[in-house]
């Protein structure tokens, strides 16, 4: 099929073609369109200590460590930022688990933190926004999706994100991304979306959001047989020097004391799979 236009942007596949290839065309060896199941927890690395060093500090790229990077993940990850029209993607253990780390790593570590969202959300969702990120010193302020001017209006110095499902779980109430994405910008704060219910009919990134989560466990496994969640980053919305990011800003002990922005941003194809 075709590449696809949609918005300023191209797409190297269609959408339907994205969501059979992208991120693995097949094996390079025997031919294989299916992407394997890689069981493995290890890999080889190659290299002297220094490349090994900077692998792990994520200055190179490569696997390391399955709870951190698969090459049967990864082809996901590569496959639906392909479908989603967005940067990158990550592929985490559950739907709860995308939207829980989309806005944890935006938290600057202190109290005070806090999140405008909209109160029409999956229940598991709401109870993770209003009682679990509390635990955690994140506060949530309530919005409603249908006057986006109060977003606005709650947005302080401290607000890390906004945040809706682009059609909600129950209720469905659609979210006015595209506004709510430029009231964000405004403001330097990101938009984060579900878009669980939507996949394909929606792209948020196309809309201006800067994130977007997915239980993977409904439409896009779509057989009831498979847990798991995504995140997808547009690349659409910079962190850098913004004073309310911290930990993207500043250096990470824990990684060498490399800063996440620009680890980002030259690494430009972490954990590649055969193509």
């Amino acid at each position: 099929m075709p590449a696809q236009a949609v918005g300023d942007r191209q797409l190297p596949f269609s959408a339907e073609t994205a969501v059979l290839h992208a991120g693995y065309r097949r094996d390079p060896v025997t031919k294989a369109v299916a992407v394997p199941i890689y069981q493995n927890t290890a890999y080889e690395l190659d290299g002297d200590l220094n490349h090994i060093a900077d692998v792990y500090n994520v200055k190179a790229d490569g696997f390391t460590y399955t709870r951190i990077i698969n090459p049967t993940t990864r082809a996901l990850e590569k496959r639906y930022a392909a479908v989603d029209m967005g940067s990158d993607s990550l592929a985490v253990a559950s739907g709860q688990a995308a939207t829980f780390l989309a806005i944890v790593n935006l938290s600057s570590g202190e109290v005070g933190d806090n999140v405008v969202a909209s109160p029409y959300l999956y229940g598991n969702t709401w109870n993770l926004l209003h009682n679990t990120l509390k635990r955690l010193g994140i506060s949530v302020r309530t919005a409603d999706p249908r006057r986006p001017e109060t977003f606005e209006r709650a947005i302080d110095d401290r607000t890390i994100c906004l945040f809706g499902e682009v059609i909600s779980n129950p209720c469905l109430i659609p979210l006015p991304v595209k506004q709510l994405a430029e009231i964000g910008r405004r403001y330097g704060v990101p938009l984060v979306v579900d878009n669980t219910t939507t996949p394909l009919i929606c792209r948020p990134s196309d809309l201006g959001a800067a994130v977007t989560t997915y239980s993977a466990t409904k439409y896009i496994s779509g057989h009831g047989t498979t847990l798991g969640g995504l995140i997808v980053d547009s690349g659409k919305f910079s962190y850098r020097g913004a004073s309310r990011f911290p930990l993207f800003n500043g250096p990470d002990e824990a990684h060498g004391g490399i800063v996440w922005h620009n680890a980002v941003r030259d690494v430009d194809d972490l954990g590649s799979v055969p193509k």
